[in-house]
């Protein structure tokens, strides 16, 4: 039976920078899934996916449309619009993997997306989410001396309309039945921040992760 999977990463941020979270996604859920790319970008990576047989079909979600046309080059289903207004096409129980990418923080209200996606999701599927992490030192930092500072792109891109903390990011997934497995940081904390983490025995390891990274399964 073909799999199915749903990718979205932000159109904020470029394609290249999820190919892990699908390689991962690849080697989780075999050959061949049906993946879905909510926020589709380019969907350039959707080839070595296919020619790997990891996908038997490549769906994608993208409200911006110079992206969403490059994607329907690579995907084998594109949507193109707001995913908050959007009536999803698929059926309940449908795919095999989501991904969604740096896009949570921009919409409205993304507690109700993430419960549509996981009605969408067969029972055990994989999904990989990532966000920025308000908690991170160098906010806390800020705010500590009366600064809330946005910015053109980052942590804090002024586009954000949501803010996460490891545990809020977490309790949204659980609550649409979506259960994390793991939770880590999409990069190394760096010198300082590793050494921060060593000498707190990784209590306070969440003050050094810029993006959170979520595993897990529809349950």
């Amino acid at each position: 039976m073909p799999h199915h999977g749903l990718i979205i990463p932000s159109s904020h941020r470029p394609i290249s920078r999820v190919c892990g979270a699908t390689s991962l996604i690849c080697c989780r859920t075999g050959p061949p899934a049906r993946y879905w790319n909510w926020a589709a970008g380019s969907g350039r990576l959707a080839p070595r996916r296919w020619q790997r047989g990891c996908a038997g079909t490549y769906a994608g979600i993208e409200i911006a449309t110079k992206a969403a046309a490059v994607a329907r080059e690579n995907l084998t289903e594109v949507l193109e619009g707001d995913v908050e207004r959007m009536t999803l096409p698929w059926s309940e129980d449908h795919f095999d993997a989501v991904l969604m990418s740096e896009v949570l923080e921009h919409l409205v209200n993304p507690w109700d997306v993430v419960e549509r996606i996981a009605r969408h999701l067969k029972p055990g599927a994989l999904v990989v989410a990532s966000s920025p992490n308000v908690a991170q030192i160098r906010v806390i930092r800020g705010l500590l001396n009366d600064r809330w500072d946005l910015a053109d792109s980052g942590l804090m891109d002024h586009t954000h309309l949501r803010w996460f903390t490891q545990r809020s990011y977490c309790r949204m997934f659980e609550d649409a039945g979506i259960r994390v497995d793991r939770v880590r940081p999409m990069a190394p904390p760096g010198r300082w921040g590793t050494l921060f983490n060593a000498v707190t025995f990784g209590k306070y390891r969440y003050l050094t992760m810029r993006q959170i990274c979520i595993e897990g399964h529809k349950v």
